[in-house]
This record gives C-alpha cells, sequence and structure tokens, in this order.
C-alpha cells in the first residue's frame, strides 16, 4: 500500500475554509480542473466531471463535521490504482488560520509505485493551491 499527504497553510479561519470545503459535493466550488458534481444515493455518491470530460465516482466513507474531516474511497476512475481512500481534513492554527490536509492510500496498478505516488501528491498539491487562490489567501 502507498500513501501520500499534501498540506498547506491558509489565513483563514478554519471554519471557513470547512464551510467552502466541507461539503461531499462542492468540489466545483474550489478545484478547477472539477467543473461538475453529482451526488446520488442520499449524497454519499459523487460523480465528478473532468475538464476532459472524464467521469470520477467515489464514496463517502466518513463524515466528521466537528473535526472538519471526511474520508472517500474511489468507485471508478481512469487512475492508475486500486483500493484508494482519501481524507481530506481543516485543522485549526493560531491567529484564525488554518491547515487543510489531504491525504490518500492506495495500491499501484498497472505503474510503478514512484508515479502513483507522483500522481496524486500532484493532484493533492494543485488542489489545495486552488482552494487557497479561491479563498483569496
Amino acid at each position: 500500500m502507498s500513501t501520500t499527504t499534501a498540506s498547506i497553510d491558509i489565513p483563514v479561519p478554519a471554519d471557513r475554509v470547512w464551510q467552502l470545503i466541507g461539503g461531499f459535493g462542492s468540489l466545483p466550488d474550489w478545484l478547477p480542473y472539477i467543473p461538475a458534481s453529482t451526488l446520488t444515493e442520499g449524497g454519499r455518491v459523487r460523480s465528478l466531471t473532468n475538464e476532459e470530460g472524464g467521469v470520477i465516482v467515489e464514496r463517502l466513507e466518513a463524515f466528521d463535521n466537528q473535526a472538519r474531516r471526511y474520508s472517500y474511497s474511489i468507485l471508478r476512475a481512469p487512475f492508475p490504482v486500486i483500493g484508494y481512500r482519501s481524507t481530506l481534513t481543516v485543522h485549526d492554527k493560531p491567529g484564525g488560520h488554518s491547515r487543510v490536509e489531504w491525504s490518500g492510500t492506495f495500491t499501484p496498478a498497472g505503474t510503478g509505485e514512484e508515479e502513483a505516488i507522483a500522481l496524486f501528491h500532484g493532484i493533492y498539491t494543485e488542489g489545495l493551491a486552488a482552494l487557497k487562490k479561491t479563498l483569496g489567501a
């Protein structure tokens, strides 16, 4: 099993960040390369459409509003991994700031471990940079 984590400090209160990213269907609100998200199964499954029209289907596995954290798994995606599970968390930092952490575990399938880790680390890093930009921070 492989893992990667990216984090970013944002000079915005954690509650405000969570208000933007805490909804399971909210990716299009802050992630430019995901322009559409459709929720099904009572909001527990999201179908994401990327900029190229590709579809990624994910299931919400755990949600903790108080801890500002949710975890999800991939049901269907064009990624060379299996057993994917990811967690997105917003932490309080002193001075009204926050730290957002995006981590994932997975098993590479049809690619090397380094390539799979680089793929998801890049997605997380670029996504968190887009989040910071969306928040005007």
